[in-house]
């Protein structure tokens, strides 16, 4: 594995001069800087993997050569270096860009595992895009797979590792998560990318429709089949086919599913020809698909079938480093497609979006922006474009709070004053939102967050 570029930024004489003394017997590139102005000279100069960067420092501190050196190379990764009692700004530099921290004194066992990983993650990083590359070539645009998640990251390092086999794939994951466009991506970067991949919800039909919608039928196979029907095993011949909520699969299609994946041969729902297929299947599930097999509710055989690779794909709350990314695209596509000038969100929106558990996951993080895009009035996503605003922090339940905290307490004050204001002016909005000093669309999310007369 190839060693790092590393610049240490530190003011600290001593401390810096430890571990550039330690780095450079573990065999790394080692540069070091003694303040912010300095290090971004270097950078400028010179070629860097990586950035070791004192939070706390005299003259531009450590937010400040972050930021900075976002501007120069982006691609550069910044790990902060803090004592125990500021981590929370060291989290607060994640959330602008830093890969991650270490705290005062520095465990070198810990650092020299972050930076292993940094290196693995750089590698994963150099594949995806000869990936894209190959992608792109193909007139194939891979711009829905947003992500600077290293969990991501590999999961599409292993699809082009899988892609050009001819290997069954199962993917897992939440509903929301992207299933579909992880198969999408193993297609096309497959030699089966010229010919089609079609998609099969399995929940969706009943017994005899799902049996016609993979293998066909032939006229009066049953009641209604006036006309031969081709199915999607058919169809795909040459490319792939991808069985989404597969877990919902009825015992007797299991076993037809099983007999095709054996031999990759099929008869047509009343017919007596053998068809043969080369289909790549790849299915997707929600459910404990081993869960389902223990319960005698899904095939052992067949799932041993199926899942020859398996992808977990992880939910939006485990990923959240992709939320901005995802709220800036798809802000830009909703903004782009219903011709509004929406230029950004604020800070205290994002903030809110960032801490959102989300069950429904990128889908549902996708339907948010959209709604936001169209009912806001300025070129700003405000919390107030959001849906149920604070609240969706707790669950969604309008005035879930928990008890005690100083939160609760404000609300309270803030309750209070609304009520207060909106009596005294007669229930008129206009004149409440006045009295206490905000817009009077901000009145209305505030009574609606508390439920109160308007």
């Amino acid at each position: 594995m190839k060693k790092l570029h590393i610049l240490i930024v530190e003011d600290g004489k001593s401390q810096r001069e430890m571990l550039r003394d330690f780095l450079s017997r573990e065999g790394y590139e080692v540069k070091e800087a003694e303040n912010g102005e300095t290090g971004l000279q270097a950078v400028r100069n010179h070629h860097f993997d990586v950035i070791l960067l004192d939070y706390k420092m005299p003259g531009m501190d450590g937010m400040e050569v972050l930021k900075a050196v976002r501007d120069i190379n982006p691609e550069i990764d910044v790990v902060i270096i803090t004592a125990y009692g500021t981590i929370e700004t060291a989290v607060e530099a994640m959330k602008a860009g830093a890969l991650d921290y270490i705290t005062k004194p520095v465990d070198f066992d810990e650092l020299l595992l972050l930076l292993e990983r940094v290196a693995e993650r750089r590698i994963l990083i150099r594949e995806n895009e000869i990936l894209r590359k190959e992608l792109r070539e193909k007139g194939v645009t891979t711009d829905r797979i947003i992500t600077r998640s290293p969990r991501m990251e590999a999961l599409i390092n292993l699809a082009g590792r899988v892609a050009p086999s001819r290997a069954t794939v199962l993917i897992q994951g939440e509903s929301g998560t992207g299933k579909e466009l992880m198969a999408r991506l193993i297609h096309n970067l497959s030699p089966r990318s010229g010919k089609p991949m079609l998609a099969v919800n399995c929940g969706a039909l009943h017994e005899n429709l799902l049996e016609s919608e993979l293998f066909g039928h032939e006229r009066g196979a049953f009641t209604g089949a006036t006309s031969r029907r081709i199915g999607r095993c058919e169809e795909a011949d040459g490319g792939t086919l991808f069985l989404d909520e597969v877990a919902e699969l009825t015992p007797s299609v299991q076993v037809k599913l099983l007999r095709f994946l054996q031999d990759r041969e099929f008869q047509r729902l009343g017919g007596n020809a053998t068809i043969r297929s080369d289909v790549r299947i790849i299915s997707a599930t929600n459910r404990d698909l081993e869960g389902r097999v223990k319960e005698g509710a899904f095939r052992e055989d067949l799932y041993y079938r199926l899942n020859v690779v398996v992808m977990q794909i992880p939910p939006l709350r485990e990923r959240r480093e992709d939320i901005p990314l995802l709220i800036d695209y798809f802000l830009k596509r909703f903004a782009r497609e219903n011709g509004k000038n929406i230029v950004g969100i604020s800070s205290e929106a994002q903030d809110l979006l960032i801490k959102y558990d989300y069950p429904g996951n990128v889908r549902e993080l996708e339907n948010i922006m959209e709604r936001a895009v169209v009912i806001s009035r300025d070129p700003v996503i405000s919390i107030e474009d959001l849906p149920f605003g604070e609240d969706m922090l707790y669950g969604g339940e309008p005035g879930k709070r928990p008890e005690g905290s100083l939160r609760s307490s404000i609300e309270d004050l803030e309750r209070t004053m609304i009520v207060e204001a909106m009596e005294k002016s007669g229930y008129h909005q206009t004149r409440a939102a006045e009295m206490l000093g905000i817009s009077e669309r901000m009145l209305r999310y505030k009574l609606k967050k508390y439920g109160l007369k308007g």
